[in-house]
């Protein structure tokens, strides 16, 4: 099994940006010390408790510090943007960090209507036009677009002799038949929404079709894991993630608070069974009981890799975390 991670540079309340930033540098580091595969930063736009804005330049500075680790985009949001743009900052990325660099892309509107049309310029840009989007990506990265392509004769640069892979992230059976059916690297966003997962990584596996971008199907779930000692000091930890995730669910914020904060007398019972539902997103024990979960859902899936996500308030605690699950899988 391989590990990797996911990082949505999140801030807890305290911190500032800048500080939160150099975490995620630290925490790369210390991913790659520990044997992780991958490390990847999100996107998010217009909020207050995440530091993740800008992959490409996140993922330069990441690659600067680290030697072996991949790096890579989980995912930008292609919808806002063009993918002859995104194709040359990939290649400036490859060319600068050879065979480290990985680009995944994903169908979102980054935010509200309001953020969508800032980060568009105000151009009316439709989210149903994503594969047309990622196919030209994809030919723009190996220079394999279509004779009578409007822009077949422009090329993407620096001209470089190894692309990238190419990854397609998302949540339904839908999205997995693309990712399978244009031959790209598929990542199943667990930790948003588990409900379509095992048919999803089914599709995928059943139609994948070997491409320029890949000859082989390669698959990764993203999963909520916390991992501590015992029992009850995971739990002490999952209540500030738990926390995070209703306050995002509701709009209330993005900030993560600290366990001091929360007072769980107050959560109402909608609050309970939203947190509970929740779980269902999450892996929280010791390490052996998050080992075993992790290999049940690898057989479930049938993917041999997972990328973890820990948004809990504790950034040692979070460092301890990875720790362990490293030690217990690696």
């Amino acid at each position: 099994m391989k590990l990797s991670v996911l990082d949505q540079a999140p801030i807890s309340k305290g911190d500032t940006s800048e500080l939160t930033l150099q975490h995620t540098l630290e925490l790369a580091q210390w991913a790659e010390k520990l044997g992780y595969h991958r490390y990847w930063v999100a996107e998010h736009h217009n909020s207050n408790g995440l530091a993740s804005s800008s992959p490409e330049i996140m993922m330069t500075r990441i690659a600067s510090v680290t030697n072996q680790i991949r790096v890579g985009s989980g995912g930008i949001l292609l919808p806002q943007y063009s993918p002859y743009k995104i194709a040359e900052n990939a290649n400036t990325l490859a060319a600068f960090f050879p065979d480290r660099i990985d680009i995944g892309v994903g169908n979102s509107p980054g935010g509200s209507q309001l953020t969508r049309s800032a980060l568009t310029d105000n151009q009316n840009k439709n989210l149903h036009d994503f594969p047309r989007q990622v196919a030209d990506l994809q030919g723009f990265l190996h220079n394999t677009l279509p004779r009578d392509h409007e822009f077949r004769l422009v090329k993407a640069g620096p001209r470089i002799a190894n692309p990238p892979p190419l990854w397609l992230l998302g949540l339904s059976e839908r999205s997995a038949r693309q990712a399978a059916e244009m031959g790209l690297g598929f990542v199943f966003g667990h930790f948003i929404d588990p409900s379509q997962g095992i048919e999803a990584l089914k599709i995928y596996h059943d139609y994948f079709s070997p491409s320029i971008t890949g000859s082989e199907a390669q698959s990764i779930v993203c999963i909520f894991v916390i991992c501590a000692e015992t029992e009850e000091e995971a739990e002490e930890l999952a209540i500030t993630q738990d926390k995070w995730l209703l306050n995002v669910g509701k709009g209330l914020g993005t900030l993560v608070l600290p366990k001091e904060d929360i007072n769980s007398s107050t959560f109402s019972p909608e609050d309970l069974t939203t947190i509970k539902q929740n779980r269902n997103r999450c892996i929280i024990g010791t390490p052996d009981l998050v080992k075993e979960k992790l290999i049940a859902l690898q057989k479930i899936y049938q993917t041999d890799e997972f990328m973890i996500i820990t948004n809990i308030f504790d950034f040692e605690a979070k460092k301890k975390s990875y720790r362990l699950l490293a030690e217990t899988i690696l």
